[in-house]
């Protein structure tokens, strides 16, 4: 599997994760708990910028 396979996969992962996590906060019965305890809602991982989306190239492609 290719290193931005893995990378992408991880990111959709932990992108599922918090949603859960923001879900279940909201929901009752179980923002009875969260919020008094101090749980609260996650970030998701976004790509702010086009540059910081840009696949980088390695610099030893073709050299042997």
């Amino acid at each position: 599997m290719d290193l931005e396979d893995d990378i992408q996969n991880a990111r959709r992962y932990y992108n599922a994760v918090v949603r859960d996590l923001n879900t279940r906060i909201q929901s009752f019965p179980d923002l009875l708990v969260a919020r008094p305890l101090g749980f609260r809602e996650g970030k998701f991982f976004e790509i702010e910028s086009p540059e910081e989306a840009e696949v980088p190239r390695a610099g030893w492609e073709g050299k042997a």
